[in-house]
């Protein structure tokens, strides 16, 4: 692929089809959504809104670090605070799919409040062919799949759908997001799920279920980074194990560790972590986070599993 013909091709087409109307995006920092949004600004400038929903599900501090990238680029982006509307829609709820629809459905009722207040007609979002392929698969619910909700592509929520990258896989957007000028510490991303940190999180998801995953997949990055896995990150199991902290039986949270190989996203193979930076891990879990006695690593490919466990 043309990465400089594709992005004059796509600036084009967005011109095109959005004109002088308006156009808001839904930026979470991930390499899709930063370079869809980019690719939209260099087309219609100032008409784009770009917004970032902070659901609460996000890893350590991504609303402010997101702002502060896209605002180097010349890119407002107005932080929604909407965690407790997030976690009220996932109280209760274990079950994987009923979790992904139960985001799903909030998302876009956040979404479309936004939507109505910004006037705009046009919806510029990061789908990226996996997404769609593992949807029509009947793999997982993709939140990003506007036909999964009821919604025409064409004609939803009161505005149209824009989506420049709906035919690349994830090694092409990189590939794109980098000929975009965009930071490598966007373009080199880790993946990461449309419902967060909820995937992450075996059973029900509370803040602080969240707050203890969040601090595990921190430690996780930091310790791994040198690796440069496609995608590597902790799990919160919904079982509990007896371990031993200070002399004492402790009855604590098990985390499962997972980093894996892969292009596309739909296979993947395990990472072969080295033992020392496994034992790095494990201990930097059990002595920084008093809730964990116990940390695993997982070594299923997909398939027959997936890379998220939720």
């Amino acid at each position: 692929m043309d990465e400089t013909k594709f992005i004059e091709e796509k600036i084009k087409e967005i011109k095109s089809t959005i004109g002088t109307e308006k156009a808001i995006s839904a930026l979470s920092g991930g390499v899709d959504s930063s370079a869809c949004t980019v690719l939209a600004h260099r087309a219609i400038g100032s008409n784009l809104k770009v917004i970032f929903i902070d659901d609460g599900l996000m890893r350590a501090n991504e609303p402010q670090d997101v702002s502060q990238i896209f605002s180097d680029l010349g890119i407002q982006v107005d932080i929604i605070d909407t965690q407790e509307e997030f976690f009220h829609a996932l109280k209760g709820k274990a079950d994987p799919e009923e979790k992904r629809k139960a985001f799903r459905d909030i998302f876009y009722t956040v979404f479309g409040r936004e939507v109505l207040k910004s006037e705009a007609k046009f919806l510029v979002q990061g789908t990226i062919a996996a997404d769609i392929i593992e949807t029509q698969g009947g793999v997982k619910t993709q939140h990003n799949i506007l036909e999964q909700i009821g919604i025409d592509p064409e004609k939803g929520f009161g505005f149209i759908a824009v989506e420049p990258l709906k035919e690349l896989f994830k090694h092409e957007v990189r590939k794109v997001a980098e000929a975009l000028d965009l930071p490598e510490k966007i373009y080199q991303r880790m993946p990461f799920p449309g419902p967060g940190l909820a995937t992450r999180i075996v059973g029900e998801v509370t803040p602080e279920r969240v707050s203890l995953v969040r601090k595990a997949t921190q430690i996780v990055e930091e310790e791994i980074e040198s690796l440069k896995p496609f995608q590597a990150f902790a799990v919160l199991l919904n079982d509990k194990g007896t371990g031993v902290k200070e002399g004492k039986r402790k009855f604590g949270n098990i985390i499962i560790v997972r980093s894996v190989e892969s292009q596309d996203a739909l296979t993947a193979e395990p990472t072969q972590v080295p033992w020392d930076v496994l034992t790095s891990i494990s201990q930097r879990m059990t002595n920084e986070l008093p809730e964990v006695v116990r940390v695993a690593y997982e070594i299923t490919p997909k398939p027959p599993a997936t890379i998220e466990y939720v």
